[in-house]
């Protein structure tokens, strides 16, 4: 098979300047929403019985490296060489951010070289987290797809930080660009049991 951009956690975002290397709390790796991503989509995507409400009984489960590759091209056949177009274009920021730092009329030679070399040092880090960023990304286009096309219009899930993040950035895909869509991310309990339920109304001038 075709050697595949690989996945892997990377860590927090990091704050790069002439001062050193911080890491910013709050800025996790997409890498550890991706799991959750893939499981939602494929709870979507199996459940051949068209309905308008989904609330399978998700567990966060472990998905191999293999296997995530597997389900996204299945959506998208093209998906690698989109992958590493957009990695390409995420080098191509870096570089120019070196060229910015070393063009500054407000930094000394010395800042310019401990920052330039501090960039160089987590060059690595930030594709990884690039890269993770693009998967996560382009499986929740996938999501979305389903969504419209099935015209689903509730997702429950458990109650915890994976499930909200996964959720908030799906009704953030939904949403954009003037979209006749509504989503209301609402926290319920139901039989005792915290639940996240994404409410999807399709609006009257939908192309849907």
């Amino acid at each position: 098979m075709k050697e595949f951009n690989k996945i892997k956690y990377a860590g927090l975002r990091p704050i790069i300047s002439q001062h050193g290397i911080e890491y910013k709390e709050g800025k996790e790796d997409k890498y550890v929403y991706l799991m959750t991503a893939l499981e939602i989509l494929e709870s979507l995507n199996h459940n051949y019985e068209i309905k308008h409400s989904y609330s399978d009984y998700f567990t966060n489960k472990s998905i191999s490296e293999q296997l995530y590759h597997t389900i996204l091209v299945s959506y998208d056949k093209d998906l690698e060489n989109k992958v590493t177009k957009e990695i390409e274009e995420y080098k191509e920021k870096i570089t120019n951010e070196i060229n910015t730092v070393q063009i500054s009329k407000h930094l000394s030679q010395i800042e310019k070289d401990v920052w330039c070399e501090n960039i160089k040092i987590m060059t690595d880090y930030r594709i990884q987290r690039a890269l993770n960023k693009i998967y996560y990304l382009h499986c929740i286009e996938d999501i979305k797809t389903i969504i419209i096309k099935n015209k689903i219009r509730e997702i429950d899930t458990p109650f915890n930080e994976k499930f909200w993040h996964v959720l908030h950035t799906i009704q953030g895909r939904l949403v954009i660009n003037k979209s006749p869509i509504v989503c209301d991310l609402k926290e319920e309990t139901q039989d005792d049991q915290m639940l996240l339920k994404l409410y999807i109304k399709f609006g009257t001038n939908s192309i849907i």
